[in-house]
């Protein structure tokens, strides 16, 4: 397998933004709070994988060939879709209502369709997959309908672990991308826990006071600052509109402007809680949009943060058109991860203004050892040591800094930096975004 990470797309724009993208090789976990939310996303996801003339595999254990194919409509009149039929012998019992289906000559048929004969035998399950998966070409796709149907079907939690740690593991390996649906509440947390610890990305969609949420539980190997955080989105036909995409426009967003302020300031939403003095689920809800806080709450939390409450609601235009920011209005930062003892740090511009380049000012006590790099950060970051000396390793490597060097970090962070005394290590540091 190629180590290049190959993006794809998912068919909806603004879930790609969210999620970074899919890429080649993830297995992705529909966490389905209703049984039919995540229908909508497998359309996008067939029809993005049409567009690109890519096969796709749609394993169905829950709907007839016929019935899915008039629930694809359109999607399903392409012969590079698969549908692997595991009703018509599993739930549908043999049944001659859906075997008719069978009589029509196959040259009728919109797509391609193969009928597993023994659907309740895991193995025939997975040798009529892997079979197909054989004769096909390019960055196979596949949608399978659904873990709880399989659950049904087969009998138990452990049938559905089995097959899932099995396949799962093995479709990464065959560069593929897997869209697995699960109803949330017809399983156990234990086996959702499971399921999700294997996958590459796991998506809850769940329904809160009539509106749809849709929420990134994981994602692998991404540096994403929307996971664990809902977002509210609705569908008509196979649109999906984010409640972001009306904000972009000029709506505001509390809940984003509070989670950046109070991450750059290195605080966690319990210590801001402690500090507002509200309880840490009330941060959380507020950064997530699901309520406002209360005009006393939200004045505390402009003045802990140290930043002007219009802030929260739109930029400042006293702050853009400033040229000069007075030493006195730094704000001190944590760094949340590391030993506070260790590492003290302050931000040199104001936290509502917004720079394409953050500059801070880092202080490193003697004889101390950072266990990682000072930030979780996706761009640049360059730094001028003022005084003392460091030590860095990044990958492999050992660097050391003496007074007025200069450190350039790309893509790759420090695992460890450390001073090896006698004095302080300052540090003037640009995050370049």
């Amino acid at each position: 397998m190629s180590l290049k990470k190959i993006r794809v797309t998912s068919g909806v724009d603004q879930l790609d933004k969210l999620l970074d993208e899919l890429y080649i090789g993830d297995n992705v976990v529909w966490h389905d709070d209703a049984g039919s939310l995540a229908a909508v996303y497998c359309l996008n996801f067939i029809q993005a994988s049409q567009a690109q003339k890519m096969p796709l595999i749609y394993a169905s254990f829950d709907r007839s060939p016929r019935n899915l194919i008039e629930k694809l409509g359109p999607l399903a009149k392409n012969r590079k879709l698969i549908i692997l039929d595991c009703f018509t012998n599993g739930k549908g019992a043999g049944s001659e209502v859906f075997l008719k289906f069978y009589d029509n000559n196959k040259l009728e048929w919109p797509c391609q369709v193969v009928k597993v004969d023994e659907p309740r035998q895991m193995n025939r399950v997975m040798d009529a997959l892997y079979g197909i998966h054989g004769t096909l070409e390019g960055d196979v796709r596949f949608v399978f309908e659904s873990l709880t149907g399989m659950q049904e079907l087969w009998g138990g939690e452990q049938h559905i672990i089995n097959f899932y740690s099995h396949s799962c593991p093995r479709l990464y390996e065959l560069n593929t991308i897997a869209y697995w649906i699960i109803e949330k509440r017809a399983h156990s947390p234990r086996l959702r826990a499971q399921i999700n610890q294997i996958a590459q990305v796991a998506i809850d969609l769940s329904v809160k006071r009539g509106k749809t949420y849709l929420t990134i539980l994981k994602a692998e190997k991404r540096n994403l600052d929307t996971l664990n955080r809902p977002f509210s989105y609705w569908s008509k036909d196979l649109r999906i509109s984010f409640d972001l995409e009306k904000r972009s426009k000029g709506q505001f967003d509390l809940g984003v402007r509070l989670k950046k302020f109070r991450t750059k300031r290195g605080l966690s939403q319990t210590e801001l809680a402690n500090l507002v003095g509200v309880t840490p689920s009330t941060i959380s809800q507020v950064e997530s949009d699901l309520i406002y806080p209360s005009l006393p709450a939200l004045l505390k939390i402009a003045e802990v943060l140290d930043v002007d409450i219009n802030s929260f609601f739109q930029e400042s235009a006293d702050v853009k058109n400033r040229v000069i920011f007075p030493s006195g209005e730094s704000v001190d930062m944590k760094f949340p991860d590391l030993p506070q003892d260790s590492i003290q740090g302050s931000l040199l511009i104001p936290v509502d203004f917004e720079a394409k380049v953050e500059p801070l000012l880092i202080e490193i006590q003697p004889n101390k050892t950072l266990p990682s790099h000072f930030f979780i950060h996706k761009g640049e970051e360059i730094g001028y040591l003022l005084s003392g000396k460091l030590q860095l390793k990044l990958g492999k490597t050992d660097y050391t800094a003496s007074e007025s060097d200069t450190i350039y970090l790309t893509t790759e962070m420090p695992s460890q930096w450390k001073n090896p005394g006698p004095g302080p290590a300052r540090l003037l540091w640009f995050k370049i975004k």
